[in-house]
C-alpha cells in the first residue's frame, strides 16, 4: 500500500507531501523534478519501503522521516526488490520495476550527521534503498492505494 507520496520541484528543493498525484506514461509524476526526464530507464518514479526506513532508524539510532531518502512513493507491506523486472498496478497506473534504486554518495551526504557517516549510510542501504520504475500507463496515485503485481 502507498503510505506517502512526495514530489519536489528541483534537486535541492524540499520534498512536498501530497495525498494524490498524476502519473503520466513515459514522463513520471506531474510536478516532480524528474517529470519528462528520459536520460535513462527507471527515472519516472522511485519507491521505498517504510519498513526499510524504520529498520535503518532502529539499527543506527536515527530518526529519518519518510521523506528523507527523497523517493517519490513510500510503501508498506510490499517487498519492492521482488518487483524488479515486473509490471504492477497502483490504481489505474501501470508501472514497471526497472532496477533497484541503490544509495549514492549524494544520499549519504544528505543524511550523514555526527553519529553516522555518509559511507556507513550508503553501506546500510545497499539493496534496501528502493526501486526505480517507469510509468507504462498513466493514472492517479493516492495515499492508501494498494500495489497489485500483474505480471
Amino acid at each position: 500500500m502507498i503510505e506517502a507520496i512526495y514530489i519536489c520541484s528541483g534537486d535541492t528543493a524540499a520534498q512536498t507531501s501530497v495525498d494524490a498525484v498524476e502519473a503520466v506514461a513515459g514522463k513520471g509524476l506531474v510536478g516532480d523534478r524528474y517529470f519528462g526526464a528520459d536520460e535513462y530507464p527507471g527515472q519516472n518514479v522511485t519507491l521505498i519501503e517504510a519498513e526499510e526506513i524504520e529498520r535503518f532508524n532502529d539499527e543506527h539510532g536515527q530518526s529519518l522521516g519518510l521523506d528523507a531518502t527523497r523517493r517519490n512513493i513510500v510503501t508498506r507491506g510490499v517487498r519492492l526488490n521482488e518487483l524488479v523486472g515486473k509490471e504492477f498496478r497502483i490504481g489505474d497506473a501501470l508501472l514497471f520495476g526497472v532496477e533497484l534504486c541503490e544509495p549514492c554518495a549524494d544520499l549519504g551526504a544528505g543524511l550523514e550527521n555526527d553519529a553516522i557517516s555518509k559511507a556507513e549510510i550508503v553501506r546500510a542501504l545497499v539493496h534496501r534503498a528502493g526501486l526505480r520504475t517507469d510509468v507504462l500507463e498513466g493514472g492517479t496515485l493516492e495515499v492508501g492505494m494498494p500495489l497489485d503485481v500483474t505480471a
